[in-house]
C-alpha cells in the first residue's frame, strides 16, 4: 500500500460514549466535496488495476455520485462496492446509500474523509457481504450518517437492515476522525459477526440500541458516546458457545441508555479504559428504603423502567473486571452477572437503585478500589469471597448479603435460625471493607469465615436488624473487625470451635449518639479500639489480634482523640477519657461487657 493509505490505517486510541433516551440529534451541515470524474448510472467501473495499493475515490455531490477508480458501480444515489480494496469517500449525499457486496476473501476499506450521508429509506452504510470491512475515519475529518424513522426492508421477515451502519459480517472502526450517527429507525451500529473499535471519536444517537455486535464487541481505543433508547452496547448471540461477548481494553466509553448500559449474553471482560454509564433513569429511580423489616420481598419499589432491564453492566454468565475506571449510575443493578462475577482491579464508583454488585452464584473480589455511594443492597450473591481490595459501600438495606437466588438458603428472614441449608457463605481473607448500612451490615444466610483484612461496619439504628446477621457461625482466625449498631438482633464475632481469635461484644444500657467515641484499652494502657460510629448505636462487636486470653480491658464512652480518623476509626494520637462504662477479662472465645442487649441477640444465643 502507498504511504498515504498506510497513514490512514494507523490505529489510534478510541473513546466510547453511550447515551440512552432523549431526542435524536439532527444531521449537521453538509460536508463540501471536490470535483471528480462522474460515472454513468449502472456502469461497473473496474478501473485498470487490481493491486491492493490502489485507492478508488468516491465523491458525493448532493444527489449524484462521482467514482474514480475500480471495484464499484453507481446507480443513482447508491454506490455498490463489489470488490475488495480501499475506497476514499467524501462529500454530501442527500438521500443515498453506501452498499458493500463482495465475494472476495479480502477486506474492504471504507476511508471516510468528510462524509455526510442521509438515507431516509434504509441504512446509510449497508454491508451485505464482505469477508471483513474496515471503516477508517481520516484524521481531522467529520463524518455524519443519518437514517429515517422507517425502512424499506430487503428482508421483512428478518427485519434487516436494522441499523444506520449495518453489517452482516465482521466490522472494524478505526482512525482519528469523527463519526456521528443519528439513528432514528432502530440501532446505531450493528454487526452480525464481530465488531471491533480501535479508534475514532464516535457519537451514536439511537432510537433503540446504540452499538451491537452479535458474536462479539471489542473496544481497544477511541472516544465513544452513545445515547440510546434501548441498550447502549449489546452482544446477543445465544446460539454458539464462546459468542455473545463484550471486551473493553481501552478508550473512553460514555453510555446513557434507557435499557442496560452494556449487556452481553455470555461474558463481559473489562481490562482498561474509562467507562461512564447511566442506565434507566439512574439510581434515583430504583428501590426505596426497606419497610423496617429489611426484607427484599417486603420492600417498596420505585422502579424507573417497567419495560425491561436497566442494569449498568450485565453479563449472562461471567463478568470480569481487571482494570479501568468505571462510573455507573443505574436504576437496577450496577454490576450484574447471571452466574459469576470477579473483580481484580480498577477504580469503580457505583450508584444503584438496587444491588450495586450482584451475581447469581459467586462473587470474588481480589483487588481494586470500589466505592458504592448508593444502593439498596451493596454486594449480593450466594457465595462471596473477598481476598483483597478497598471497598466502601452505602446501602439502604443490607451492606453485604449472601442468599441463594432460588431462596433455597433461607426462608426470607436472613440467617436468624431460619436458614434452610444451601451453600451460602462469606469468606474474608484480606482487603479493607467499610460498610454504612441501614439494614444488616452483613446478612449472611450461612457462615462467615474471616482469616484477614479490616472490616468496619456502621450498622442499623432499628432493632429489627443487626450489624451482623449470620447462620452456622462466624469463624475468625485473623484480621480486624468492628461492628456498631442496634442491639435487638446483634450477633458477636467468633465464638465457634474453629475460631482462634478472641472477640468481645459490648452492650450499652442506652443509645449512644452518632459520633460518640467508644474506647477500649488494655490494663497496661495499650489502646485496642478508638472508634466513632457514624450513627446512633447500642452495641459494638470487636475482634482484634490485640485481644489476649486472660488480659483485662476497660471500656469508655465519649471523650476525644487527637489521632487520625479514617471511617470512624482512630489511629495514633492521644485519647482523653470519657465515662468508664465497663470492664472485662478475656476468658472465652467471646467475652461480653456492659449491660443491655435483647431478643435473639443476648449472650450465647447464637
Amino acid at each position: 500500500m502507498n504511504k498515504i493509505f498506510n497513514l490512514l490505517l494507523v490505529v489510534t486510541p478510541v473513546v466510547i460514549f453511550i447515551v440512552c433516551s432523549g431526542d435524536i440529534a439532527e444531521s449537521v451541515n453538509a460536508v463540501p466535496v471536490a470535483k471528480s470524474v462522474s460515472v454513468a448510472n449502472g456502469i461497473d467501473n473496474k478501473g485498470g488495476g487490481t493491486g491492493s495499493s490502489e485507492i478508488s475515490h468516491v465523491e458525493f455531490n448532493g444527489n449524484s455520485i462521482a467514482l474514480k477508480g475500480r471495484g464499484a458501480k453507481v446507480n443513482g444515489s447508491t454506490i455498490t462496492i463489489t470488490s475488495s480494496g480501499a475506497y476514499n469517500i467524501s462529500g454530501r449525499l442527500d438521500n443515498g446509500q453506501i452498499v458493500v457486496d463482495t465475494k472476495d476473501k479480502e477486506k474492504v476499506d471504507l476511508i471516510l474523509s468528510g462524509v455526510d450521508v442521509t438515507c431516509s429509506r434504509s441504512a446509510p452504510i449497508y454491508i451485505i457481504n464482505s469477508e471483513k470491512t474496515v471503516i477508517t475515519l481520516s484524521d481531522g475529518a467529520k463524518n455524519y450518517m443519518t437514517d429515517g424513522d422507517s425502512y424499506v426492508l430487503d428482508n421483512a421477515e428478518s427485519g434487516e437492515p436494522s441499523a444506520a451502519i449495518f453489517s452482516n459480517d465482521d466490522l472494524t472502526i478505526t482512525g482519528k476522525g469523527l463519526l456521528t450517527i443519528n439513528a432514528k429507525y432502530h440501532h446505531g451500529i450493528q454487526s452480525k459477526d464481530d465488531l471491533k473499535i480501535t479508534g475514532g471519536n464516535i457519537t451514536v444517537n439511537a432510537a433503540n440500541d446504540g452499538i451491537k455486535g452479535k458474536d462479539r464487541i471489542t473496544v481497544k481505543g477511541g472516544n465513544i458516546t452513545v445515547k440510546a433508547g434501548g441498550d447502549g452496547m449489546q452482544s446477543n448471540n445465544t446460539e454458539a458457545p464462546g459468542k455473545g461477548e463484550i471486551s473493553i481494553e481501552g478508550g473512553t466509553v460514555k453510555i446513557a441508555a434507557g435499557g442496560d448500559g452494556i449487556q452481553a449474553q455470555s461474558k463481559v471482560i473489562i481490562g482498561g479504559g474509562n467507562i461512564t454509564i447511566s442506565s434507566g433513569s439512574g439510581s434515583s429511580a430504583g428501590r426505596t428504603r426497606y419497610d423496617g423489616w429489611g426484607r427484599r420481598g417486603m420492600a417498596t419499589s420505585n422502579t424507573g423502567s417497567t419495560s425491561g432491564s436497566t442494569k449498568g453492566i450485565k453479563a449472562g454468565v461471567d463478568l470480569t473486571i481487571n482494570g479501568g475506571t468505571i462510573n455507573i449510575d443505574s436504576s437496577d443493578d450496577s454490576l450484574h452477572s447471571g452466574s459469576s462475577l470477579k473483580i481484580s482491579g480498577g477504580n469503580i464508583t457505583l450508584a444503584s437503585g438496587d444491588d450495586a454488585i450482584g451475581a447469581k452464584s459467586t462473587i470474588e473480589i481480589n483487588g481494586g478500589d470500589i466505592n458504592i455511594t448508593k444502593s439498596y443492597e451493596g454486594i449480593e450473591s450466594s457465595a462471596i469471597t473477598i481476598n483483597n481490595g478497598n471497598i466502601h459501600l452505602v446501602s439502604s438495606d443490607d451492606g453485604i448479603n449472601c442468599v441463594s437466588k432460588d431462596n433455597s438458603g433461607s426462608m426470607g428472614w436472613g440467617g436468624r435460625g431460619f436458614d434452610g441449608g444451601g451453600s451460602n457463605y462469606l469468606n474474608i481473607n484480606g482487603g479493607y471493607i467499610a460498610v454504612d448500612a441501614y439494614g444488616d451490615g452483613f446478612d449472611i444466610n450461612g457462615p462467615i469465615n474471616m482469616t484477614g483484612g479490616v472490616v468496619i461496619i456502621n450498622g442499623p439504628t432499628d432493632n429489627m436488624n443487626g450489624p451482623l446477621d449470620y447462620s452456622r457461625g462466624f469463624n475468625i482466625t485473623g484480621g480486624f473487625i468492628v461492628a456498631a449498631g442496634s442491639s435487638g438482633m446483634a450477633q458477636p464475632v467468633g465464638g465457634t470451635s474453629s475460631s482462634t481469635q478472641y472477640s468481645t461484644m459490648v452492650w450499652f444500657s442506652s443509645w449512644q449518639e452518632g459520633g460518640t467515641i467508644v474506647h477500649i484499652r488494655a490494663g497496661d494502657g495499650k489502646e485496642i479500639l478508638t472508634f466513632s460510629p457514624a450513627k446512633a448505636y447500642s452495641s459494638v462487636a470487636l475482634s482484634s489480634p490485640e485481644l489476649k486470653n486472660g488480659a483485662t480491658y476497660t471500656v469508655y464512652s465519649g471523650g476525644s482523640s487527637t489521632g487520625k480518623v479514617t471511617d470512624g476509626l482512630y489511629s495514633s494520637g492521644k485519647y482523653a477519657p470519657g465515662d468508664q462504662i465497663a470492664g472485662f477479662t478475656i476468658s472465652s472465645a467471646v467475652t461480653y461487657a456492659g449491660s443491655g442487649g435483647s431478643g435473639f441477640s443476648r449472650r450465647g444465643r447464637w
